[in-house]
């Protein structure tokens, strides 16, 4: 398994089929919840992902700033095809460490799917709002402190 860190703008449009169709699997089709996907902010984001041997997406997630909110990362679009392995977590915890190194000091931000609250608590995420629909799924808003 490979790491692979890039911007929107280093992606191979391989590396980008591939991230999209990993989500895709898991959001849309596996959670049977047709949603927009793209929605303007792969574009701005940094792209944390992990590749298999034959280039196919294991997990991946995003990160990306908001113009008005100073000091927040957003970290999205986690997911993984390969369960069980630990995967989530250690591209979870290499997710933080990247969003880290874009925004030093910086708060992360995340909205979870309530059945992950647990999963996101392991890295130190805190609840943060009451329970919201999006996407007619249940989330809620988690947030990592600055270091």
């Amino acid at each position: 398994m490979k790491l692979n860190i890039r911007h929107y703008r280093d992606l191979t449009t391989d590396e980008l089929y591939e991230i999209l169709r990993a989500r895709c699997a898991v959001f849309v089709v596996e959670q049977n919840c047709p949603y927009q996907d793209l929605d303007g902010l792969d574009q701005r984001s940094v792209h944390v992902f992990y590749t298999r041997e034959d280039g196919s997406v294991a997990g991946c997630l995003r990160l990306y700033t908001l113009d008005g909110e100073h000091g927040t990362v957003h970290l999205g679009r986690v997911v993984t095809t390969d369960r069980g392995t630990g995967l989530g977590r250690k591209m979870l915890h290499e997710g933080v460490l990247q969003a880290r190194a874009m925004l030093p000091g910086c708060e992360i931000v995340i909205h979870a799917q309530c059945y992950a609250i647990g999963f996101y608590a392991k890295e130190g995420f805190r609840v943060t709002s009451e329970e919201f629909m999006e996407d007619d799924i249940p989330h809620v808003e988690m947030r990592l402190s600055a270091d």
